[in-house]
C-alpha cells in the first residue's frame, strides 16, 4: 500500500481513496522535497528551495496537529497523544534546520515522514 501512494506521486497522478492515503502521499511528497534539497545542496537556488521544503513540511505537520487536537477525532487518545508529541518533535527539528541549514539536519524529518506514511498505508493485522 505504501508503494501505491509513492507510485501515484511519482507518476504525477491524483491519489484517490481514503484520507489516510492522501496524508501518506503528502508525507511522501514532503520527504522528497527535503531529500531533493539534501542531494542538491550546492544548487544555486538552495536557500529558497530548502526554505520552501521546510515550510511545506511544517504546514503539513501543523495540519496533522489540528486534526489530532479535534475532540471528535476517532483515533485512540494514547495514539493521538503520541502523534502530537511526534509532531512537536518535527516542529523543533524543522525550526533547528531553518536556523542552522545543513543537508544532514533534514534526514530525521525525511525518515519520520516516510515511516508515518508507511504506517498510514499499512493494512491493519
Amino acid at each position: 500500500m505504501h508503494r501505491n501512494a509513492e507510485l501515484a506521486y511519482e507518476q504525477g497522478g491524483k491519489v484517490t481513496g481514503s484520507g489516510r492515503e492522501l496524508e501518506a502521499a503528502a508525507l511522501i511528497k514532503a520527504a522528497r522535497m527535503l531529500q531533493a534539497c539534501q542531494k542538491e545542496w550546492n544548487h544555486p537556488d538552495r536557500r529558497t528551495r530548502f526554505s520552501e521544503a521546510l515550510q511545506a513540511n511544517l504546514r503539513l505537520w501543523t495540519f496533522f496537529q489540528v486534526q489530532l487536537s479535534r475532540p471528535d477525532s476517532e483515533l485512540p487518545a494514547d495514539l493521538r497523544r503520541d502523534l502530537l508529541r511526534l509532531s512537536a518533535f518535527v516542529d523543533r527539528r524543522t525550526i533547528e534546520a531553518m536556523a542552522h541549514p545543513a543537508p544532514d539536519r533534514v534526514q530525521t524529518l525525511i525518515d519520520i515522514n516516510r515511516h508515518v506514511a508507511q504506517g498510514l498505508t499499512s493494512t491493519p493485522a
